[in-house]
């Protein structure tokens, strides 16, 4: 079937959607198990056309019980199906030319579609635009329904509950949209009136729906989105392979209202449908993609207040301060009447604080948070001790994550590589902001010299080389850092942010 050739005459938005099987090792990949798609009209919001199919995937071992856990998915159910390439044609075709919509495509579905046509040797299909509304809505609805999960906005609006099934979430997916739209112009309307605190009921916690946004999204961050009008129509690869400088990506800095740079002086804001405003901020970028499941998890909650602490670290414990009878974990109140689990010992929030700490690995930028920055983070070897606190939190946090009824897998925070003599290792994550498009180090970073003079480091710009060639294989650090939980795309676990990193010098 010869491509279709990219015209103004395809003006239906295409919202789409994918099940995939869930990689159980590092480098195996997604193989994609159902495609569904709807046709919409952008003038009416109505749905044209639907197309669904299950796919069977070169291998059916790939199916693993997480996948299942994730979809519902089972090998039975796609022994029979067709494979990919036989549904190729269909799925070029509702694609091509058209305008692409549905939630965390950018970052997932886009690059799963791009490497599945690689995969039979035929061009990918290409976007007139790109409105994903994991993105959009965090910017414009923000954060009442509380994390960004379709499952969540789903429950926010009582539009029903998501099967995670392709066309059923597409379908939800475009009545998520017309109910934000719907709040939205109300309020744009009464603003002085209808702007306040929401008296709705408060957010049950939602198993994770494989595909969605971090429990809160920064408030600062940058999205990706596409006007619908042909001029300002763009390309995007999402898998930033091939012809990447055709299709640029957007991002432009946003400023969500109650973020922290959020103007409460100034009453008068941006009307949430004026797409022009957006256009005159928008600046191509390169993409790139995440390539392994385990890197592919968000940075969950920013919650790290530069200005707070900056100077004090006497709440961070060491090791030997840590008492593992006295780890315990709970949940507490996160966000409009969602809950998260925190980790606490004796009470207290746990923090902790790691001196001479091995680099195995430096600093690795490859991978890009959820405003397309990348998402910095090097891994040390442990200690025992430390593999013993970590393990314990591990323990306390599991326990209440299961009894939350999540199906997503608890990743253990130590890791092990039986390449390096089965060494236990940590990751640990250094989180940036953005403040007035300039991105900067959300950990405070110090150098010390071999007379034991400690400096902190003032740094002009953000450079990934710069800080790679600070930390990096075999120095030590000394490390603040904070363990925050996350449950993001069927991955569940502990993450340790870093607020304070001291490198000694060689």
């Amino acid at each position: 079937m010869a491509p279709t050739l990219m015209s103004d005459n395809r003006p239906e938005i295409c919202f789409f959607d994918l099940e995939t099987t869930v990689p159980q090792r590092r480098g195996q990949g997604y193989s994609i198990l159902e495609f569904g798609a709807i046709l919409v009209c952008p003038k009416r919001l109505v749905e044209l056309h639907s197309y669904s199919s299950l796919v069977r995937p070169d291998d059916l071992s790939f199916v693993s019980p997480a996948s299942v856990r994730c979809n519902g998915i089972t090998r039975e159910a796609v022994v029979s199906a067709p494979s990919f390439s036989k549904i190729a044609d269909e799925v070029h075709d509702l694609l091509h030319g058209r305008v692409w919509a549905g939630h965390n495509i950018v970052r997932f579905d886009c690059v799963r579609i791009r490497e599945a046509f690689e995969k039979i040797g035929r061009a990918p299909p290409e976007p007139k635009g790109i409105i994903d509304s994991l993105a959009l809505l965090t910017q414009r609805f923000g954060r009442r329904a509380g994390n960004m999960k379709m499952a969540t906005l789903a429950n926010y609006f009582e539009i029903g509950v998501q099967s995670h099934r392709s066309l059923d979430d597409v379908r939800m997916n475009l009545e998520v949209v017309k109910y934000c739209a719907t709040v939205l112009f109300l309020e744009s309307s009464l603003p002085d009136i209808l702007t306040g605190n929401p008296q709705g009921s408060p957010i049950s916690p939602s198993s994770d729906d494989g595909k969605s946004s971090p429990e809160q999204p920064s408030p600062n961050m940058h999205i990706l989105s596409s006007s619908l009008t042909s001029e300002n129509a763009l390309n995007l690869s999402p898998a930033g392979v091939g012809n990447s400088e055709h299709h640029p990506r957007i991002s432009l800095l946003t400023h969500h209202i109650g973020g922290t740079n959020a103007d409460v002086s100034n009453p008068v804001q941006p009307d949430p449908f004026n797409m022009g405003l957006l256009r005159n901020e928008v600046k191509p970028e390169a993409l790139q993609s995440d390539v392994t499941m385990e890197e592919k998890t968000e940075q969950n909650s920013q919650d790290i207040d530069i200005a707070e602490g900056s100077s004090s670290y006497a709440r961070f414990l060491a090791l030997d301060e840590v008492s593992l009878t006295s780890i315990n974990a709970s949940l507490v109140p996160y966000y409009r009447g969602t809950q998260r689990i925190k980790l606490l010992h004796e009470n207290v929030g746990l923090q902790l604080f790691c001196s001479c700490l091995r680099v195995r690995f430096g600093v690795n930028g490859k991978f890009l948070n959820q405003g397309g920055w990348p998402r910095l983070s090097f891994v040390v070897d442990a200690s025992p001790s430390l593999c013993e606190i970590l393990n314990a939190c591990d323990n306390a946090a599991k326990t209440i994550f299961e009894d939350c009824g999540s199906s997503s897998e608890w990743k253990p925070t130590v890791g092990r590589n039986y390449c390096y003599n089965n060494s236990p290792t940590v990751r640990l994550l250094i989180p940036t902001v953005v403040n007035d498009n300039i991105t900067r180090y959300a950990a405070e970073i110090h150098q010390k010299d071999s007379s034991g003079t400690v400096q902190k480091l003032v740094f002009s710009k953000f450079d990934v080389a710069e800080l790679g060639n600070l930390i990096r294989c075999g120095i030590f650090v000394d490390a603040f850092f904070n363990l925050d939980t996350y449950d993001y795309q069927q991955n569940a676990g502990i993450r340790l942010v870093a607020k304070k990193l001291v490198i000694h010098s060689d």
